[in-house]
């Protein structure tokens, strides 16, 4: 993560938030193949357990039991210019401000039953975020296509023992340009990047 310490949050509550409303990460992974990743849905459960599941075929999915990985959520960013600055980028460069998470732990296997619960209150959550329709729930579909596509994953958790975060949204510029640079992103469609400048730096 980034060096400067102005750049962490502290707020526990805040990156419990960050994960579960994203909810899709990379879990990375050190293998005897090499450094493998995967891109996969996250369920955050409380207590510092991140659930996942990768397809069977996947280059992690036999080295992940017992193993210790790296899991990364990334927030929203945006580019940040130097003539956006009130001097007009005499004495600034460009950056990037963005908001990133780190978990790091050990992971464990789910078992048949773990995994349909994981898969079964993923889509639930998901399906529940969208407006229009009735949700999709599992029973639609025949038993037989089911079970295939349970037998084609394997269900994971993380037991997270570090939260590591950059929420880099220029808390070490003064107020003036802080607020200059939040009105130019959300001028340039970074909306999100801009709410959290305004709303999380100090």
């Amino acid at each position: 993560m980034h060096p400067n310490a102005a750049f962490r949050h502290g707020d526990r509550p805040l990156l419990e938030t960050l994960l579960d409303e994203v909810s899709f990460g990379m879990v990375f992974a050190q293998t005897p193949d090499g450094p493998r990743v995967a891109h996969v849905p996250l369920l955050y459960k409380g207590g510092g357990a991140v659930q996942f599941h990768l397809a069977r075929g996947n280059a992690l999915t036999r080295h992940l039991d017992g193993a210790t990985v790296l899991a990364l959520v990334n927030g929203p960013d945006g580019y940040v210019s130097p003539r956006w600055y009130l001097d007009g980028g005499a004495e600034n460069v460009p950056t990037w401000n963005y908001v990133a998470l780190e978990i790091e732990g050990r992971v464990r296997r789910m078992d048949q039953d773990g995994l349909i619960g994981q898969i079964t209150a993923l889509s639930a959550k998901h399906e529940a975020r969208i407006a229009k329709g009735k949700p999709w729930t599992m029973d639609k579909l025949s038993e037989a296509r089911a079970n295939g596509l349970i037998k084609s994953i394997a269900g994971f958790e993380i037991e997270v023992q570090a939260w590591r975060e950059t929420l880099k949204l220029s808390q070490n510029k003064p107020d003036e340009d802080r607020a200059a640079l939040a009105d130019a992103l959300e001028a340039e469609g970074a909306v999100a990047i801009a709410h959290m400048m305004r709303n999380l730096a100090p």
